[in-house]
């Protein structure tokens, strides 16, 4: 019979130390701070949950501690495990503990301490909270009132407004140093966004509401007031955040100022897994919270993985041992293996694809279900040409983070124009290319429709109608293009004739035009390989996409598929086999976050966090060369890659190197059989 409380039961020596450090008497005052640094698949979670089960059993008041997670699933998921725990020895008292626990996210712990100090705020006690949707129509109104929506040129749409507001608050960074680095298309926008997001603020307080941003700034702002702080801090004995790297500026002064002497302060994080700059969080936080508050912090590592193989630790271990800076840790596992992992040399991005889709094939027939296996990649466009090949061949997959490619509106738009000159008729393709244009609905674009097919001329009607007033500049443009797709015999060069209509169009249409503009340029490399639009376009409609919006649907819960994920959407996930696509400069790096010494070390931790997603079997993929679309006149080519600049040759012992080369078959023609009147024999079946 074990002598272990039955709430510390299963903890190695590392995480129960973790679990009890500094906890004394009954019931426990208060721990000087603490930061347990977890690293990847060191049992964070259950390290956390056990240290707020021992508080709870050790006579801590429940309803003096706060946990602070990033979901409310997260926030749920813990407080289940903690009640679990503690049931054995609390009894019914484990449930009534859980109800008096403060949990939950930073905003909605906000709106709850907002809501109850609201008189001493200056709020109305009633106030209401915006979604996120009810935010961007709000701010919408305010454009319009503004006269914002009447300008000649297009100002941005309401959604990225949003976006640029809530970065700005959430990082501290100004408003040009958020447009110049991840807005750049809105940078001339700059002195009217300013007068936009004053005015929305004068709007919120006339109306007495608070957006999903307002909640933490006005909570920060509350505890900036020392006698404010210091009563909304006495509320709480024991403050316990989880994921501590993926904090923002802002919740990181909220918690230097809840607590300024940092006791009853616990955190857990991972600094070598802080990879959400571009949600303005900052690994800055956990790597100076040693020197955040005024009484000494204690520093504990859990470094016992219990995910991967030992050659996979020690390659990662590698990778993320060249940073500049950074706690240092290595992460060691019980689980040995012959097995290296493998570093696969591949001629280019299309033997990338082929490799790929052979070994996920391969390891289905030894055992492994797709379900086990998953490639990752550092942007979301990466997948597209591994995902038509998955398509042509049948194999079911699931994505995560970015569109599905073939679902992608902005996919969907150029892949319209193409389908309706390749087929006049095609009444689908042509009423999206139409809307393409301002002051064309759905009523008029099938007016306009109706009158080609009336013509009998094909495309070359359209030239002679009379489109709406706003739809004029363009329709001429538009007219030409098609009447010049309609009748081209060559192949080479219609993609790129159709993105300088588009691509000017894209802003408008779409927010966020940055990756859907890499979409296209993937597009373009996936039409290159084929020999005429008509097989391009029948290859990419062998699995038409079903969903009802852009983004991918999720698998059935019995489905055995592949996942393709960004390797942001995998952070917290394991699968027993992963690639890991681009592992090349302008990849992983991306060629977007080289600009500064900062952004280049966040790739690396996000290289690091894709490879230690991987349980049994871990392939970086290294493609040498990659398809590039050029310019009619100088021809499609390819560019040289260099290996990711965050595997050098002083580390490349950790790996199997492989030199991989995809297998070479012919295209079988078209048969020829006999001829038949196909569309009255379809209509027959209906008789």
């Amino acid at each position: 019979m074990s002598s272990e409380p039955p709430h510390l039961r299963g903890l190695d020596p590392a995480q129960r130390e973790a679990a009890t450090w500094a906890i004394d008497g009954r019931p426990p005052a208060p721990a000087p701070p603490l930061l347990i640094l977890a690293g990847a698949g060191t049992g964070k979670t259950r390290t956390l949950a056990h240290r707020v089960a021992h508080l709870l059993v050790q006579g801590a008041d429940p309803g003096r501690m706060l946990l602070l997670t990033f979901t409310r699933r997260a926030a749920e998921e813990l407080i289940r495990r903690v009640e679990r725990l503690c049931f054995e020895v609390l009894g019914a008292e484990a449930g009534s503990a859980r109800e008096s626990l403060w949990a939950g996210t930073f905003h909605a712990v906000a709106a709850r301490l907002l809501r109850r100090f609201a008189e001493r705020l200056g709020l109305p006690p009633g106030f209401t909270i915006l979604d996120r949707s009810d935010a961007a129509d709000l701010l919408d109104l305010v454009r319009e009132e503004e006269g914002l929506a009447r300008i000649d040129r297009r100002f941005p749409k309401k959604d990225t407004c949003l976006a640029i507001a809530s970065l700005v608050l959430a990082s501290g960074r100004s408003l040009e140093e958020v447009l110049r680095r991840q807005f750049p298309w809105c940078a001339e926008w700059q002195d009217e966004l300013k007068a936009l997001f004053r005015a929305y603020a004068r709007a919120k307080a006339a109306q007495g509401v608070l957006d999903y941003d307002d909640l933490l700034l006005a909570l920060e702002r509350a505890l900036a007031e020392p006698a404010l702080a210091a009563e909304i801090g006495g509320l709480f004995d024991h403050v316990l955040v989880d994921e501590y790297q993926d904090t923002n500026p802002l919740q990181g002064r909220i918690l230097a100022r809840l607590k300024p002497d940092g006791r009853g302060v616990t955190v857990v994080g991972d600094d070598a897994q802080a990879i959400y700059g571009f949600r303005a969080a900052t690994v800055r936080n956990i790597l100076d919270f040693p020197k955040a508050f005024t009484t000494p912090v204690e520093i504990l590592k859990l470094e016992r993985n219990y995910r991967s193989t030992q050659p996979i630790l020690e390659a990662a271990n590698a990778v993320i041992g060249l940073a500049r800076e950074g706690f240092p840790k290595r992460l060691w596992s019980a689980r040995a293996s012959s097995s290296k992992p493998r570093l696969v040399a591949l001629e280019d991005d299309q033997a990338q694809v082929d490799h790929v889709v052979r070994s996920v094939l391969e390891a289905r027939e030894q055992g492994l279900r797709l379900a086990d296996q998953a490639v990752l990649f550092r942007t979301a466009h990466h997948s597209a040409a591994l995902e038509v090949e998955l398509v042509r061949r049948g194999i079911p997959f699931v994505k995560y983070g970015g569109l599905k490619f073939l679902e992608a509106a902005h996919v969907k738009d150029v892949l319209a124009i193409l389908k309706l000159a390749e087929n006049p008729a095609d009444r689908v393709a042509g009423m999206r290319v139409l809307q393409l244009l301002p002051g064309i609905g759905p009523g008029t674009a099938r007016r306009l429709l109706e009158a080609v097919a009336e013509a009998g001329r094909g495309l070359a009607t359209l030239a002679g109608l009379r489109p709406p007033t706003a739809a004029r500049l363009l329709w001429g443009e538009l007219a030409a293009l098609l009447i010049e797709l309609e009748g081209a015999t060559i192949w080479a060069g219609q993609i790129e004739r159709v993105r300088r209509f588009y691509d000017p169009l894209l802003p408008d249409l779409h927010d966020d035009p940055a990756p859907r503009l890499a979409d296209l340029d993937q597009l373009a490399a996936v039409a290159a390989r084929f020999s005429d639009r008509r097989r391009f376009l029948t290859e990419l409609a062998l699995d038409p996409p079903s969903a009802a919006s852009d983004e991918a649907g999720v698998p059935l819960r019995d489905e055995d598929c592949l996942t393709l994920s960004t390797i942001h959407s995998a952070k917290g996930l394991e699968w027993k086999a992963v690639y890991v696509l681009n592992c090349v400069d302008g990849c992983i790096p991306s060629d977007m976050a080289t600009g500064m010494v900062e952004e280049v070390e966040e790739e690396r931790r996000v290289l690091y966090v894709a490879m230690t997603r991987a349980k049994d079997r871990l392939e970086l993929l290294v493609p040498e060369r990659f398809y590039t679309f050029g310019q009619p006149k100088f021809g499609d080519r390819h560019v040289r890659a260099a290996r990711s600049r965050f595997l050098p040759d002083r580390i490349l012992d950790r790996f199997e190197r492989v030199s991989a080369h995809r297998a070479r078959g012919s295209d079988p023609g078209a048969a020829d059989g006999p001829r038949f009147d196909l569309r009255a024999a379809l209509e027959a079946v209906w008789d």
